[in-house]
């Protein structure tokens, strides 16, 4: 079936021919739009991507050491039923690890150093069920944490900050001191660094310290566990999984998932990325509409041959559907480009980052001041979609007012001196 003629006069127009021979300054101005609009895309492409795998990379090491979600008892006290508690969230088809915890706030001395810690105490052999510490932290450190031994894994951070290393003593001072006929003394215990641990997440890194659940129901007097941490199958799940087992766990319970503990992070990445959209979509905006100059510049050009197309009964809608082919074939083929070259370039950024380090003789990411030291990159569709078809939407209305202005030539008068 023969294609109409609107398509095949567009394309012709959008091709070089000999038409863009007579007036190459009409098909450099084309190309230039075209090249605009495919770097446009593809820019979006990579920042979005990576700016994903940064975020990817971050929460990934942050849920090294957080659990997907806890559970607490609302009242702040110590869980007492805890094996109702954790049979239950394990009917849920989306946990697969459980893990009851300790948690409070204390302070760690090493002589004349101290520092403000948040104290964990936790149950090595369930300890990996919940979290990725065994590999953060030194090769069998959660094994010599043993009840009785007294002894605590420091965040490298904070284990560098105190002038500590594994065998050292460090003292923890709890919170709530005991109170004696000479007034309230504060409860100190003697602990040894078995170990340090690197989640490449500072926060926890320089404030996080581990000890056995049982050594820290001693030291802070507790009767039970803080509360019990849970992972999932999809981490991404976590709000509704929280939501279900609000509603099916026995008795009444705080629920915590790590979308809300790090609330403020999260938004503001998300913020962050939606800023960068809108000013990079500008870019691919502004390469579009530099299709209404090329095409005003190409219907003054053509206005004989849309005089002779008026004669032979070409409707106006005809003529202006030729100068949408070409607008559109030109935001199309661009379109294309970018989204090709965006998604080579993302999908290979890991070696095309280090080829431009050795080429420079640069480092990107210096590893004594980024978290990571590499460029990670994590494409994604529900970023590629509507890239694309902002693209072809804003190419498509830069076409409609040469197009419309096309269709109203008078044959007549641009006849006149042909």
């Amino acid at each position: 079936m023969p294609l109409p003629y609107e398509l095949q006069l567009g394309w012709r127009y959008t091709r070089a021919g000999r038409a863009t021979r007579r007036n190459g300054f009409i098909s450099f101005i084309s190309g230039v739009s075209m090249l605009g609009i495919a770097l446009g895309v593809a820019a979006l492409i990579i920042v979005l991507s990576v700016m994903n795998g940064f975020q990817k990379e971050v929460r990934d090491r942050m849920l090294g050491v957080v659990s997907h979600i806890e559970i607490f008892s609302r009242d702040g006290q110590a869980l007492q039923e805890i094996g109702p508690i954790m049979d239950a969230a394990r009917k849920n088809p989306q946990v697969i690890g459980v893990a009851p915890f300790i948690t409070t706030q204390a302070l760690i001395a090493r002589g004349e150093d101290m520092k403000g810690a948040l104290v964990r105490g936790i149950e090595p052999k369930l300890e990996p069920e919940v979290t990725d510490f065994a590999t953060t932290a030194q090769k069998g450190t959660l094994d010599k944490l043993v009840p009785g031994e007294f002894g605590i894994v420091l965040g490298g951070e904070l284990a560098r900050s105190l002038f500590v290393r594994a065998g050292d003593q460090v003292t923890l001072v709890a919170p709530g001191g005991q109170v004696t006929p000479a007034g309230v003394v504060p409860r100190l215990k003697q602990f040894t660094v078995v170990g340090t641990f690197d989640s490449g997440h500072y926060e926890y890194d320089s404030a996080l310290a581990m000890i056995h659940e049982q050594d820290a129901a001693r030291v802070f007097r507790l009767e039970g566990p803080s509360g019990v941490r849970l992972k999932l199958k999809d981490l991404n799940q976590a709000r509704e999984v929280a939501d279900q087992l609000a509603a099916t766990l026995p008795g009444a319970f705080l629920i915590r998932d790590w979308t809300r503990q790090n609330k403020t992070w999260f938004a503001a990445v998300q913020v962050e990325k939606r800023m960068m959209f809108i000013i990079l979509t500008l870019i691919v905006a502004v390469a579009a509409f530099n299709l209404v100059s090329t095409l005003v510049m190409t219907v003054t050009d053509k206005r004989a041959d849309i005089a002779i197309l008026r004669t032979l009964g070409a409707s106006p809608k005809s003529i202006m559907g030729i100068f949408v082919v070409q607008g559109a074939m030109v935001g199309v083929i661009g379109t294309l480009g970018g989204l090709l070259l965006g998604l080579g370039i993302a999908y290979n950024i890991d070696v095309i980052v280090p080829a431009l380090e050795r080429l420079f003789q640069a480092s990107f990411l210096p590893k004594d001041i980024y978290l990571i030291s590499r460029m990670p990159s994590d494409p994604q569709r529900s970023d590629i979609m509507p890239i694309t078809l902002i693209s072809l939407a804003l190419a498509f209305v830069a076409t409609l007012y040469p197009s419309w202005r096309a269709s109203r030539v008078n044959p007549a008068e641009a006849l006149r001196y042909e």
